[in-house]
Order: C-alpha cells, then structure tokens, then sequence
C-alpha cells in the first residue's frame, strides 16, 4: 500500500551521505537521484525510502509524533542499523533490545531530527 515515505532535509548532502551508509546496511541503493529528492530501495516493486528539500523552499521540520519504521531481517541487523546510525551521528532514541517480548527494535533520530526505528519480529 505505501509507495514511498520522504523525510525532509535542510542539507541534502548531508542527508543523503548518512542514508547512502545507513541503508547499505539494508542492501539498499539509490533508485532515484535528482536535484531535491534522492531515494533508496532494495526492489523496483517494494516500497522506497527518500529524503528531500521541501517543495515550498521553507525549512524541513521534524513531524511530532511522525516516525518510520525499517524493517530489519533479524536482531543482526537491527543492532547494525543502531550502530550504524551512531557512527555517523544520529541521537539515540532507545537502544536496541526486545519489546513486547515479540518485537526486536531500535529508535534514532537522523542528523535533521527525523525519528527512526529498526525492527523484526523476535
């Protein structure tokens, strides 16, 4: 059902030098690469991540209570995302660990402040 998701950026190379890192992780590559938008995907027909100056050339703000979720192949992967994503500078959101004793996650904020979660079903 969802196509894509766009998080906005003040600083689209910074912003797509933390996510080209971040979603290798994932196998991700770039499947769209223009002036404002870049996007990652890992298959032409799944969904797509992406991140993007905004249309009306104000700055991007951070959504309050707005958040994307990753889902990971395995705990593994989870913990590689985490620790990826404090490499290159996101904030710590809640570290990685089980939750509802069927849930494996992680929470981050990206170098703009855009709150993330890695996951898989434990």
């Amino acid at each position: 059902m969802i196509a894509y998701t766009i998080f906005g950026t003040n600083d689209l190379p910074r912003a797509a030098a933390f996510y080209d890192e971040l979603l290798a992780v994932m196998g991700a590559q770039r499947a769209i690469d223009a002036p404002r938008m870049i996007a990652w995907g890992n298959n032409p027909a799944a969904p797509m991540f992406a991140v993007a100056t905004p249309y009306d050339e104000q700055p991007a703000t951070v959504g309050n209570g707005s958040m994307v979720a990753l889902a990971a192949a395995n705990s593994q992967q989870v913990d590689a995302l985490y620790a990826k994503a404090m490499e290159l500078g996101a904030k710590d959101e809640g570290a990685p660990g089980p939750r509802m004793d069927v849930y494996y996650c992680a929470y981050f904020r990206d170098l703009d402040g855009n709150k993330i979660n890695c996951f898989c079903m434990a």
